[in-house]
């Protein structure tokens, strides 16, 4: 059932009308990306057969653009975090993801995910993923080397850490550039084939089947300008990523980012699946929310400035991890957010070259008269007041770990300009504000099965990834790891659900 015009284009069929079946197999996953080539290949080892369409030429989605960090521990550790002597519960790893979540977290998607997310680890490197038991402490958004462990999220700041011991939770296949995507790619892809599931590519599921008793039972896909009808004996799995390529999607959901960020994604981030299954009766929640990137490290010791608004204040602990800074930034008026640095700080040519040097002076009073940004004497008193307790490496206003306290007193000083619409250059050529992707889509149970606006589970309809609102639900607790991590666990978990769905009498 659908709310919208554009939701409109996607429909259901009634079974019952379909004349004559092109193909009648098990299962039918729509999209092969992480999440769907995940559910194939769990369905086919199961003994189902199946079928896995892709509207792209190739494998991959957006998985295959990532650099495939997965978000796992739990459990005393997966494989990895052990060797390299890290333990890590599965209570702490909980309590840090419902600090992160808070209440949009799914408290039985988060432990059902912890309980088995070094199971899931053990899972990636059995398809062939080459991880290095070797862990990155600096503070960075990817490694560059070819280090698989790391900090990815909000785990060593002083807020996290009153609920969770910190522990490093990144898994990344190990190279040395930004293609860890590719790589899980090409081992989930081998994986898949092997498995003999009937991949096809260049198709794009445009409806739902659907039996007078209100089961899903298959799909009608454009292939060659022509459509085919596929019935499913079992079960259909949605995996065709989120909506962020969809202006029509952004616009209404996600209005205000939709207004100043860039999407970031594969082309084919259009809501087929979560329009698919609003068609099919399925209700989506936390549509409002979506990922957002802020670019204020590397090098971390920027980290050591400290960011105010157009009134001077601070209003974040600038240690967060990125997707946090850009949660609280989005909050400022008009975006507009600005890094104070002293001359400690401030000889990193690779990245200051990026960044507009609004104002440089040799004291406080000299960047608010030259910037002409703040209300007279504001930022002096926000640096005063930061001063005096980053003498004693305390901050009681938010709460900065003291690794990134100390003094701005270095002559002279800079202002930098780190508001969304002067994103651009820093980001990427072409692009405008922070890089963005959604974090809603359709209602569902850990198992993968799909809610209905009723409350009740549609037989034979299953989703998983950004499809879904799944484990991450708000870039204020986003830790990178968690959609890749989230994608391919509830993806294998949706294809087991789907093999060993029973057909209707």
């Amino acid at each position: 059932m659908s709310d919208s015009a554009e939701t409109n284009r996607f429909t259901v069929q009634p079974y019952e009308d379909v004349e004559r079946f092109d193909v009648s197999t098990d299962v039918l996953v729509c999209g092969f990306g992480g999440a769907g080539g995940s559910a194939a290949l769990e369905a086919a080892l199961a003994g189902a057969e199946v079928v896995l369409f892709e509207r792209a030429s190739g494998s991959g989605g957006s998985t295959g653009m990532s650099s495939c960090e997965m978000y796992l521990g739990g459990s005393g550790g997966t494989s990895l975090q052990k060797e390299l002597g890290y333990e890590d519960s599965t209570e702490n790893m909980i309590a840090y993801l419902e600090t992160a979540l808070e209440e949009r977290g799914d408290p039985e998607k988060i432990r059902t995910y912890v309980e088995g997310a070094a199971d899931h680890y053990d899972w990636a490197v059995s398809l062939g993923v080459t991880y290095k038991p070797a862990v990155m402490l600096a503070r960075d958004v990817v490694p560059l080397t070819d280090e698989s462990l790391l900090f990815t999220g909000n785990e060593r700041t002083e807020i996290f850490k009153r609920n969770a011991e910190p522990v490093p939770r990144g898994h990344v296949p190990s190279h040395e550039g930004d293609f860890g995507g590719r790589i899980f790619m090409d081992a989930l892809t081998g994986a898949v084939e092997k498995a003999g599931v009937d991949i096809r590519y260049d198709s794009r599921v445009i409806r739902l089947l659907v039996k007078a008793d209100g089961r899903v039972a298959g799909v009608v896909a454009r292939e060659d300008n022509q459509e085919r009808f596929y019935e499913a004996r079992r079960g259909v799995v949605l995996a065709s990523g989120g909506f962020i390529m969809n202006k029509e999607m952004t616009a209404k959901y996600i209005p205000e980012i939709h207004n100043w960020a860039t999407p970031y994604g594969n082309p084919f981030d259009m809501g087929d699946g979560i329009r698919l299954g609003m068609a099919a009766g399925g209700s989506v929640i936390n549509m409002d929310q979506a990922f957002l990137s802020f670019p204020l490290y590397p090098p971390a010791k920027l980290t050591n400035g400290i960011m105010v608004n157009v009134q001077g204040d601070r209003f974040v602990n600038e240690d967060a991890y990125l997707a946090r800074l850009g949660h609280y930034s989005s909050l400022q008026d008009k975006q507009r957010v600005y890094l104070l640095v002293d001359q400690d700080d401030y000889d990193h040519p690779m990245y200051i070259e990026r960044l507009d040097v609004v104002a440089v002076g040799d004291t406080i009073e000299e960047i608010e008269r030259e910037s002409g940004l703040f209300p007279e004497g504001a930022l002096q008193e926000t640096v005063a007041f930061y001063n005096k307790f980053a003498e004693k490496s305390e901050d009681p206003k938010f709460h900065k770990s003291p690794e990134w306290i100390k003094p701005l007193k270095a002559k002279p000083f800079a202002l930098l300009d780190l508001s969304f619409e002067n994103q651009t250059a820093v980001i990427m050529p072409g692009t405008k504000g922070p890089l963005t992707f959604s974090l809603g889509g359709l209602d569902t149970l850990p198992s993968g099965e799909v809610i209905s606006v009723s409350g009740a589970v549609i037989p034979g309809l299953f989703a998983a990834g950004r499809v879904t609102a799944g484990l991450p639900r708000t870039s204020k607790g986003y830790a990178s790891g968690m959609s890749v991590g989230d994608a391919t666990f509830f993806g294998r978990l949706a294809g087991k659900s789907a093999a060993s769905a029973g057909s209707s009498p």
